[in-house]
């Protein structure tokens, strides 16, 4: 007879803790299971992930949470998409938009259909042909329209938002549903002599933390799954040689803008995520290629507004557990492993680990191959993301400095050379074992950053061009003319959910 957990133990906050407690407390009745959260406040917050992706939406519906509440709680901004500038060369730029690129038509990817207009002369890039590109670079926003017949029914959007004040309105949110928090730093980890499981917290202040399930949401430090069960990490350094970032806020300047920006500097890139009341910015390097005190410097010269407060670093290796489930324990978060946020990923990676926990929830005796597919998804996902952020890198003409030069020329896993490939001879992408990326980002990538097929679909390139450019400009104004009925996008988060001090 299969036996229920009665006691689960999350140690460390913020983002991933509190997510993890929110999400399962939203699901199961204090009364049969006991969920206990360790954290101290002594131990602060990386507290970097303050943009995210479209999925965030469906994580906080599944807790019940209302959309205005939430970004007011947040100082939240909507996201559009991200905007990649000097990635393929100095002086260009583009937009990763959330939504898709025009309309496809008889079955046939609409990318396929602007290929064979731009071979018949038109000038307009991809991006003109998204409603979240074409509003973003506006600064307009709306919420999509119901209606599929709308154009406005193709906006997709995600938030920026207060990574802190987000675990903070996430554990409001758990203790009312019966979590309990425990304050305190961990003296040991206590260990069943015989399966090794994990199966109390001995704490500085003399308490014991029992429990037969624990998720390690400890950050880099990895307190159970690595320090403690030790569990190996795969370094992707190779492929991702950034391992530092420098981190600071600064006042706004300029409009409250609806997307991410990413610029790429001589030997990494910097974000810029505005929300409500300050911009989010940061400028991550590879300390083999740049000093410290270079990219600080860089950092402080291209912010937007006045500074506040001062530089701080972060270090990192790109890469994972080998192992994101060992024995009874679970990593989410920084915890299992790192990539660092260019397309805005780590909020996402933390959501899918508890995602895939509770799509596979287990009985106590937790059975091997329930730990097995986990691994198996998770393993799968970081690859996935991996290889579109690689993208980014590899698919540059940049050789201005030797960080660029490495990035252009290295080798790249195998699953990467095959999309690339794909694309570059056929014009094809497809999205494979139900990935993050769907084939609307690759090919924005791929187009954003030069990666031109060599020849596209043979049904397309039979029919007339005049014809083909007609539906083009078409759609082309329509969205045009929807972005310009929109708000502004500062405008609509005062209505929606600005917070007091906007």
């Amino acid at each position: 007879m299969t036996q229920p957990f009665k006691n689960i133990v999350i140690l460390g906050g913020g983002s991933a803790g509190w997510m993890t407690a929110a999400a399962l407390s939203s699901l199961l009745n204090p009364k049969d299971v006991s969920i206990t959260l360790v954290e101290s406040d002594q131990i602060g917050t990386i507290g970097v992930g303050e943009a995210t992706i479209p999925d965030i939406i469906n994580f906080n519906r599944l807790l019940g949470i209302k959309e205005d509440e939430f970004m007011k709680a947040t100082q939240a901004t909507f996201k559009l998409g991200i905007e990649f500038v000097d990635w393929r060369r100095k002086g260009d730029s583009y937009i990763h938009p959330f939504g898709s690129h025009g309309v496809d038509m008889n079955g046939i990817d609409f990318h396929h259909y602007w290929l064979h207009s731009r071979a018949g002369g038109n000038a307009h890039p991809i991006g003109h042909y998204s409603m979240c590109a074409v509003a973003a670079a506006d600064n307009r926003f709306a919420l999509p329209d119901p209606n599929p017949q709308s154009v406005r029914s193709h906006i997709r959007y995600a938030y920026h938002f207060d990574a802190t004040l987000y675990a903070r309105f996430l554990r409001q949110y758990a203790e009312l549903r019966g979590v309990r928090r425990v304050e305190g730093k961990v003296d040991e980890v206590v260990q069943a002599a015989d399966t090794g499981y994990v199966t109390g917290l001995k704490l500085d202040k003399g308490d014991l933390v029992s429990g037969e399930l624990f998720f390690d949401c400890t950050g880099f430090a990895a307190l159970l799954l690595g320090k403690t069960l030790g569990v190996s990490y795969k370094d992707w350094s190779h492929w991702l040689p950034c391992d530092s970032a420098q981190a600071v806020a600064c006042t706004h300047a300029g409009p409250l803008r609806p997307y991410t920006r990413s610029t790429a500097r001589s030997s990494g890139w910097q974000w810029r995520i505005p929300t409500q009341h300050r911009t989010g910015n940061g400028h991550i390097y590879s300390g083999a290629f740049m000093s410290d005190d270079e990219a600080a410097s860089i950092l402080v010269q291209n912010l937007d507004g006045d500074m506040i407060g001062s530089p701080r670093k972060i270090s990192f290796k790109a890469g994972h557990r080998d192992t994101f489930w060992s024995k009874n324990c679970i990593a989410i978060g920084l915890s299992a492993g790192f990539l660092e946020p260019l397309e805005s990923t780590s909020i996402y990676l933390i959501q899918e680990g508890i995602s895939r926990f509770i799509a596979l929830y287990p009985d106590a005796s937790i059975p091997s191959i329930v730990r097995d597919e986990y691994n198996r998804h998770m393993r799968t996902e970081f690859e996935q993301v991996r290889d579109f952020i690689i993208l980014h890198y590899s698919a540059t003409e940049r050789d201005d400095s030797p960080f660029w030069n490495y990035c252009r020329t290295m080798n790249l896993p195998d699953s990467l050379c095959h999309k690339i490939e794909l694309f570059r001879e056929a014009g094809r992408a497809f999205r494979y074992e139900d990935e993050l990326f769907a084939k609307a980002s690759w090919i924005a990538v791929f187009l954003g950053q030069g990666v031109m097929p060599k020849s596209y679909d043979p049904i397309v390139r039979n029919l007339p061009y005049a014809s083909v450019s007609e539906s083009l400009e078409l759609m082309r104004t329509a969205m045009i003319n929807e972005a310009g009925r929109m708000p502004n996008h500062a405008d609509f988060i005062q209505r929606y959910c600005g917070s007091a001090s906007l």
